[in-house]
């Protein structure tokens, strides 16, 4: 069974939270960063070209020239793989997803600066509000202490070529982002039984 939350954050200034790591800085990929990020992300490495074809934006996390992590950032239509449901953000909105530390930098508060990292500069460009899926593990906290809060809380499980998919709005949520959430992910609370989806994306 997976256990995983959408969050989301309205980018206003009095929801930041407070850096998480000392001595990480935060870029967005670049020429001489992409083929670090490539082979940071093994055998799915051939995905960061089809993903920057489709202008998703990679953000990278650095402890002084060593990458520590990365994350992706999209305005588009994305998939969001835990839960096999695709995110379809509004005008003004976008998704973060893919936030990976690397091994020897874990626990060390690298996913929490890039995702402020990531809010600062969505922020800057203009959008205002983000969407970011978690998996129930230690990490997710970051989540809240960068100022983003649980909508939709999901638990799911694949076998034998179906996946199981159970959506329940997160008790704190309001009603008015709960309802934009479902939109967004095309579903509504409730059990569903499908074919499994698994996507390359």
């Amino acid at each position: 069974m997976i256990r995983s939350t959408l969050w989301t954050s309205t980018l206003s200034p009095a929801n930041v939270g407070e850096g998480q790591g000392r001595g990480v800085r935060i870029s967005e990929l670049d020429l001489e960063s992409q083929p670090m990020v490539e082979a940071a992300m093994g055998p799915d490495g051939d995905l960061v070209a089809t993903r920057l074809g489709r202008r998703c934006r990679c953000f990278v996390a650095w402890t002084g020239d060593e990458l520590a992590g990365y994350g992706w950032l999209s305005t588009g239509p994305e998939w969001i793989g835990e839960v096999q449901l695709e995110i379809t953000p509004r005008a003004g909105e976008a998704y973060i997803w893919n936030c990976v530390t690397v091994p020897e930098r874990r626990r060390r508060g690298v996913f929490g600066s890039l995702l402020l990292g990531i809010t600062e500069q969505a922020r800057r460009d203009g959008l205002v509000r983000l969407w970011i899926g978690s998996v129930a593990i230690p990490a997710e906290k970051a989540v809240g202490y960068a100022g983003y809060t649980p909508v939709l809380h999901f638990s799911s499980r694949t076998r034998a070529g179906l996946h199981w998919l159970r959506v329940t709005p997160a008790p704190q949520a309001g009603s008015a982002v709960v309802a934009a959430a479902l939109e967004e992910v095309s579903v509504r609370p409730g059990t569903y039984l499908r074919c499994s989806r698994p996507r390359r994306h």
